[in-house]
């Protein structure tokens, strides 16, 4: 195996054109990952380094670098990580389809696209096949949009097949409830040269679900929790918890990749946090936990829900404790504006299309002014308020305020104004005017104070 790499990469790929090369690398890599489950340390390892020789930006070489380096001198790390080496084929798709095709050869592909569009082209798109749920969550972020919105499979697909086309081939899908969505893993097995997430309750994962899953081997799902069973059955229903940590247990012992969606709340975010819950989920087999802060819009919208400023600078803290000690990847969207120099959102990085087709710029920002169901990927990429997103990025000059929602509303203000943008829903207005924005500018008055001074990294 190792001979096969260090072939094609110094040797025989140099000869050849692009194409081949990346094929040749395709070839070497499938051949590496076949290897992994017979000896995950040290061929997990061999990986890292054949991708490391494979990337060609600096920064992409530092990614794969500091992977590596946490593989190497983190035993709890690669103990956590071995699992994946149950699923090869789910290994493979994630590196061939996300880290290859998605990173270190798509990020030339949309540079080239952006630079023609004249406006950045996103790693990754949202996208919500229905606003259907056979749940309902209290302040569900997304409970306003019409349930009975959904994207035809034939929409579904060419949405997909547009952004590969651009370089794109990470798709992140929610809702509603994805799993609802009757043609989800059908469109999904009609891409496996992209790698979805899903956003997803957990309660419709049965056994055949996760046979289907390891079998495509293109899907991660990323449940949908509010720490302990107490919390997450007060707002999603009695017996949700013990739904979703049978559907771990099920993709656990097929190797499926999965993680958890976590929102914090000013009555939850210790317990979210604590070592105790971190130490669950990784025993339970979760890679991944993502930290969304709970942001007023959607159904009922409740500022006294959010986090104080207090607990928004504990929390900034104590991530970067549990990420230096725990093998699991967590992030926290709202405060780790440092790593990604601002929001992601408005096309930077990513955006939203809603099940009714809307293009929105952020999963929390529920105005538009286009539509996908009449305009292609690239059109609607090149829309007014993806452009006012862009130029005002940073928002802040301090990356631990980096929303224009909770962080800086006066500018979210001023492009839905400039823009002339619709909402989505009924009641989407609420965080531009009355109340909830009052709410909304003290708050973040509050916590720029709060912040003055400190480090952008860690909070201190």
């Amino acid at each position: 195996m190792q001979a096969l790499i260090e072939i094609c990469q110094e040797e025989g790929v140099k000869m050849f054109p692009e194409s081949a090369k990346k094929l040749a690398a395709e070839v070497a890599l499938d051949k590496a990952i076949k290897y992994v489950s017979k000896n995950p340390e040290q061929n997990l390892i061999t990986i890292m380094k054949f991708l490391e020789k494979l990337a060609s930006l600096p920064e992409h070489k530092k990614m794969v670098a500091v992977v590596k380096d946490k593989f190497e001198n983190n035993p709890a790390i690669m103990e956590q990580t071995k699992r994946v080496a149950s699923n090869p084929r789910m290994l493979n798709n994630l590196i061939n389809s996300w880290i290859l095709k998605g990173t270190f050869w798509g990020r030339p592909r949309r540079d080239k696209v952006a630079s023609e569009l004249g406006v950045m082209v996103p790693a990754a798109l949202l996208i919500d096949p229905t606003s259907g749920c056979n749940l309902s969550c209290e302040g569900c972020w997304a409970g306003e949009y019409n349930k009975s919105d959904h994207l035809d499979a034939e929409l579904f697909s060419r949405i997909i097949s547009e952004a590969k086309e651009l370089g794109i081939h990470w798709i992140v899908l929610s809702g509603g409830e994805p799993f609802v969505y009757p043609k989800l893993l059908e469109v999904v097995g009609e891409h496996s040269d992209s790698f979805f997430m899903a956003y997803t309750n957990g309660t419709l994962i049965d056994e055949k679900v996760a046979d289907r899953l390891a079998e495509l081997g293109n899907l991660s799902p990323s449940f949908s929790l509010e720490g302990w069973k107490e919390q997450t059955d007060a707002r999603r229903g009695a017996g949700t918890f013990e739904k979703v940590t049978h559907a771990m247990d099920l993709l656990r012992e097929r190797g499926v990749f999965f993680g958890s969606s976590i929102t914090a709340m000013r009555y939850n975010v210790e317990e979210i946090m604590s070592e105790e819950f971190i130490d669950f989920l990784v025993d339970k087999g979760a890679l991944y936990s993502w930290i969304f802060h709970y942001v007023p819009v959607g159904s009922d919208p409740d500022v006294d829900l959010m986090l104080t400023p207090e607990q928004r600078l504990w929390l900034v803290q104590k991530r970067k404790e549990l990420r230096s000690v725990k093998p699991i990847f967590i992030a926290d969207f709202w405060n780790d504006g440092y790593y990604t120099s601002g929001c992601i959102a408005g096309g930077r990085q990513y955006f939203h299309i809603n099940a009714a087709g809307d293009v929105e710029p952020c999963a929390f920002v529920h105005f538009a002014v286009d539509n996908i169901k009449n305009k292609s990927l690239r059109e609607v990429l090149q829309n007014p308020l993806f452009k006012a997103f862009q130029d005002r990025v940073p928002f802040n000059e301090n990356f631990l305020a980096p929303c224009p929602i909770i962080d800086a509303p006066q500018a979210l203000r001023e492009m839905a104004e400039e823009v002339k943008v619709r909402p989505t829903h009924k009641g989407a207005d609420a965080v531009l005017e009355g109340k909830i924005a009052s709410y909304l500018d003290e708050l973040s008055k509050s916590w720029q104070e709060k912040i003055d001074g400190r480090d952008q990294e860690s909070g201190r």
